[in-house]
């Protein structure tokens, strides 16, 4: 990486997302210091052991004083909590970035608070990586690979100098984690992620919610369904294994494009149950046929 200016780094939220970032770092040669800090101390605790972390930091406002990159690991209220607790404390010099999975309020907050004379510098970002399971456990320090990594800028993202070397520094480390980086504006973030990844993650929830309530309550009928369902279904409520704590703060910060694009599935579910022995069947199946072959 050549004479680096991240050397101490800080995760605040050492689960998932946050302990594969610092598992990555890792793999990739960085050689400096990570400090890291979970509201559950068994998360940090295990991020430690699997080597993720050199330290479990005692105060972590303390720990993010002393570090030159703050990475913001939790869910997205949590961010903005941690964003309004940081910038007092936070200077010239240190780099602050989170991986949440919508940007419009954090990058709102950012310009408030980050990237002018005197202050640290905030890079909003996204890595659209994940599984359906959580905790510092499943961390992986290749979960990035081949990955999109969504860098999302507001008004002042970017205004001063010292913002660009940190930042460009940042961007640098996670192309080697094997991320291809994709500048998006912030609205158009929520917007995009709202068919790609928001959409997917409710059908999937309502869609296991439903055979829970059809069939959960008999193990008989289970089998049945286990023994029908094959692949398809289980691909199908896969995302139905989510944590309801980070889906929460998305739903709450991205409500609109949600609700738009549910209205939208809503109609066209609504037109193929009347279009179940009609011409127009083809046509929906012609059309998610070019989908698929044009993706």
């Amino acid at each position: 990486m050549g004479s680096a200016s991240i050397q101490r780094v800080m995760v605040i939220g050492t689960g998932l997302i946050g302990g594969s970032v610092a598992l990555a770092l890792r793999a990739q040669g960085f050689t400096g210091h990570i400090a890291g800090w979970d509201q559950n101390p068994a998360e940090a605790a295990t991020a430690q052991r699997r080597g993720a972390l050199d330290e479990v930091a005692r105060n972590p406002l303390s720990a993010a004083r002393a570090s030159d990159l703050v990475l913001l690991a939790t869910p997205v209220f949590g961010i903005l909590d941690w964003m309004d607790k940081l910038a007092p404390v936070a200077g010239p010099g240190q780099l602050l970035t989170d991986v949440g999975s919508t940007k419009r309020l954090i990058c709102e907050r950012a310009d408030q608070l980050f990237n002018r004379a005197g202050q640290a510098a905030f890079l909003a970002g996204h890595p659209m990586a994940g599984k359906e399971v959580f905790g510092a456990a499943e961390a992986d320090g290749q979960l990035f690979q081949g990955a999109v990594w969504l860098f999302a800028a507001g008004d002042s993202n970017g205004a001063r100098p010292q913002a660009d070397a940190l930042s460009t520094e940042w961007r640098a480390w996670v192309e080697r984690f094997g991320a291809r980086i994709v500048d998006v504006d912030p609205v158009r973030h929520d917007d995009l992620c709202a068919w790609a990844s928001h959409l997917p993650q409710m059908v999937g929830t309502a869609l296991a919610a439903l055979l829970e309530d059809t069939f959960g309550g008999s193990e008989v009928s289970r089998r049945e369904l286990r023994d029908v369902g094959g692949r398809a279904m289980r691909e199908m409520t896969r995302l139905g294994a989510s944590p309801y704590s980070m889906w929460r703060d998305v739903a709450h910060t991205n409500t609109g494009p949600i609700a738009a694009t549910l209205e939208a599935l809503e109609q066209r579910l609504a037109d193929l149950r009347l279009h179940l022995t009609q011409p127009e069947l083809r046509q929906e199946f012609e059309r998610g046929n070019q989908f698929r072959r044009n993706f």
